[in-house]
């Protein structure tokens, strides 16, 4: 009976072991590679409140349209890095950070994507260094013409391919856009002023550029000292011109709330209007509600009404989300994450150059925005300005029979 018992189980663990011999061996389960995008936006100071929507914003859309940051059915994990290019010694953005963020960027072999900058003279400082690693870059809040348009712009392009992109219109629609909303609103005689940075005088230098097409006189025009105790000596300059409107060219960080409390204070009544840079609830604050009510402010962009369903939707989900109201760059900060991911997923490959083409080459772009393409130069084809004023203490879209 033992001899029996032996021999036929030995049959049968020969017979199991050829069956397992003969089955298909398990298939490993597939690699996930990372692919990082960096975001590099002014965190410290008064930036901040507009900032961190947008850093809310891109965290959402890569919730809402990844499963758990997971693209190209597993094979890719994006990881998403906010870095801030402010330091509390400036209280704004700051060249040696934001070259440090870029540097951090491209020693990154993970890196695919930055998105940024916020301050378009920071863009000018990233743009060379991420142009030499084949990263792409997409911003959404750069509005510095020159940074895709003009005779300088090749400079930011050492190895002759364009790498950089923004999904808002640049300065030149929007000085245009304010001009007309100047002689609309009334104003014959415009004093303008800038701040002297790059995004500052370049949207002042647009403005001035439309005023003779639009009726309207320069009487005065003067670049300002960010870091000035006041503006007192200024304001009587001001007031001796008797300016229908006051053209401020610049970000509330270079002291616009202390330019139009000392303006105010020597009884100047004219419209104050300003572009983007201003349009935040860290505006109203440095100025004060009181003083800071009725100015008018633009930006790029279609009326919250205006928008397509899915801008409709951003607002309710990060509302939801948030428990916050966003600030106006935030819908561009969840458009700019937007076109990476679709890039990344449509080439599901970890390579700079093909997600950089693939970003670049984006057409017909169905976002919060609209629908809409890049150019040749990486500027969107979407120049829509929007106007707002400021309304009890918060900003407000434009009622339209004001708007040109």
């Amino acid at each position: 009976m033992k001899r029996a018992s032996l021999v036929a189980f030995s049959a049968t663990s020969i017979a199991a072991l050829v069956l397992a011999a003969c089955a298909p061996a398990a298939t490993p389960a597939p690699s996930v590679e990372t692919v990082r995008i960096y975001s590099s936006l002014p965190l410290t100071g008064s930036s901040a409140g507009q900032t961190t929507t947008i850093v809310n914003a891109i965290n959402l859309a890569i919730e809402q349209q990844t499963d758990g940051g997971l693209v190209c059915d597993g094979k890719i994990k994006i990881d998403y890095v906010s870095l801030d290019d402010a330091t509390a010694a400036a209280g704004q953005w700051d060249a040696a950070k934001e070259q440090e963020n870029a540097n951090k960027a491209v020693a990154d072999a993970d890196t695919m994507v930055y998105i940024g900058t916020f301050n378009s003279g920071a863009a000018r400082v990233s743009i060379p260094i991420l142009n030499e690693a084949g990263i792409v870059m997409i911003s959404p809040a750069n509005t510095a013409d020159d940074l895709t348009a003009g005779e300088d712009t090749a400079k930011y392009y050492p190895n002759g391919v364009r790498n950089y992109t923004r999904v808002v219109a640049r300065d030149a629609y929007q000085g245009a856009f304010a001009a007309k909303w100047a002689a609309k609103l009334g104003a014959k005689n415009v004093y303008i002023l800038d701040d002297t940075q790059i995004y500052g005088k370049g949207v002042a230098d647009q403005f001035e550029a439309n005023t003779a097409a639009n009726g309207l006189t320069v009487v005065g025009r003067d670049g300002i000292d960010g870091k000035a105790a006041d503006y007192k000596a200024l304001a009587t300059k001001i007031a001796g011109t008797s300016p229908d409107l006051i053209y401020y060219g610049g970000i509330t960080q270079n002291n616009a709330g202390q330019l139009l409390k000392d303006i105010r204070a020597a009884g100047i009544t004219a419209m104050f209007m300003g572009p983007d840079g201003i349009l935040e609830s860290a505006f109203i604050e440095a100025a004060g509600a009181d003083v800071a009510e009725g100015v008018y402010g633009t930006i790029a962009g279609n009326p919250r009404a205006k928008l397509p369903e899915a801008g409709q939707k951003f607002y309710s989900d990060y509302q939801a989300k948030f428990n916050s109201e966003p600030e106006a760059y935030a819908i561009y900060g969840f458009e700019a994450a937007s076109v990476a991911i679709k890039a990344i997923s449509t080439v599901c490959v970890k390579d700079r150059a093909a997600i950089l083409s693939a970003v670049y080459t984006t057409k017909d772009f169905a976002g919060v925005l609209g629908t809409w393409s890049f150019d040749e130069n990486g500027d969107t084809n979407l120049y829509a300005m929007l106007g707002n004023v400021v309304k009890s203490g918060k900003w407000e879209e434009a009622p339209a029979d004001i708007l040109p």
